[in-house]
């Protein structure tokens, strides 16, 4: 990949698709490699959205671009539609026997979009206020199969969406810290009182703190083990842009500097204004490394690890080790926990469910 050519002429375009201020274009573009990233990312329909806003001379050609608008009328916009309406009728569902549902992520970052047809959905994830186990003996009974197989969630299918269904927000076995986290996002999770309007279906999403809170652990848990997409971080900046006013940032803050998050928060915030195109003012505060912060974008643009993890157990575990030594410095940004008990917390974490090596 031509990466260090491509690189900003990618992130000039997602900022003009995100509706974002930026400079203009500058020199020779390389379709086929920002064609590459915007699918790696999730972002196909982001730069197709900049690609618009370019003058006739500087857009791809004809054929390309018609390529392009297909794959985003039939991997996004048709998709958004479906997504939508298997959330409320499983919303529909559940509400028919008594049991509330709250959005986690997808949908509930996507109504801070511009075009949230143009954000990517994947699963579904779910949380049901405590209870999980009767709203699955529920699916079972309606002939649907449930995998259990899995930390903080079960797993099942309505209609081709996959959906994950939390009985606890995050991995409480993994690190230590996440144990009591995991309190506080219960605590944080009762508040049934924020919801928004999916086809009809009155859905629950997260209040303002504790969506603030679950992405940005999310994110963090998801960059420090294996790597994120830079759709990631431009959740994390619009869901900002939309509730900054919400937010309770001193709580917020305290937080994350308690379980040590403040540095990959400030990194994020850095990545949303300086690579984004984000206004700073959004954000309580900018404050960053910039060596740090480069590193952090190059490794979300192009991994020191690969992220396709091969097949056969002594190849999965040596590539997870190898993984794990290249990623000590991410930990070290995400989590105030000793590195080595987290490793040895992790293998713990793994032979409770084999599945997950």
């Amino acid at each position: 990949m031509k990466y260090d050519m491509s690189k900003e002429s990618f992130l000039t375009l997602i900022r003009l698709g995100l509706g974002n201020h930026t400079l203009p274009l500058q020199g020779y573009i390389d379709w086929s490699t920002l064609q590459d990233l915007a699918t790696q990312h999730g972002l196909s329909a982001v730069l197709l959205d900049g690609i618009e806003k370019l003058p006739e001379n500087k857009r791809p050609p004809k054929e390309l671009t018609l390529q392009w608008i297909g794959e985003v009328l039939h991997g996004y916009e048709q998709r958004y539609v479906l997504y939508r309406c298997a959330i409320a009728e499983m919303t529909a569902f559940y509400k028919s026997y008594g049991v509330k549902m709250m959005l986690l992520k997808g949908l509930a970052c996507g109504i801070d979009w511009p075009k949230p047809e143009h954000r990517p959905y994947g699963d579904i994830d779910i949380w049901q206020f405590g209870k999980q186990r009767e709203a699955d003996e529920l699916l079972i009974k309606k002939g649907v199969k449930v995998d259990s197989s899995h930390h903080h969630h079960t797993v099942f299918y309505w209609r081709e969406f996959m959906v994950e269904n939390h009985y606890d927000f995050i991995n409480i076995h993994h690190h230590k810290s996440n144990y009591e986290l995991e309190k506080l996002l219960k605590k944080l999770g009762q508040d049934d009182s924020h919801t928004i309007n999916v086809n009809g279906e009155i859905v629950c999403i997260p209040s303002p703190n504790l969506h603030a809170l679950f992405l940005l652990k999310h994110t963090m848990s998801h960059f420090a083990a294996e790597g994120i997409r830079l759709r990631q971080i431009i959740d994390w900046g619009f869901f900002v842009k939309a509730h900054a006013k919400e937010i309770d940032w001193s709580w917020l803050e305290g937080v994350l500097n308690e379980y040590g998050m403040l540095p990959a928060y400030n990194i994020f915030n850095a990545l949303c204004v300086a690579d984004l195109g984000f206004e700073s003012s959004i954000f309580p505060k900018v404050q960053f490394c910039p060596f740090l912060k480069e590193r952090v974008l190059n490794e979300i643009l192009e991994p020191e690890i690969e992220r396709k993890v091969p097949k056969g157990i002594i190849k999965r575990v040596a590539y997870k080790l190898r993984r794990w030594k290249a990623n000590r410095w991410k930990h070290q940004m995400c989590y105030n926990d000793n590195l080595y008990s987290a490793f040895f917390r992790g293998i713990w974490n793994h032979l409770l469910k084999p599945s997950s090596i």
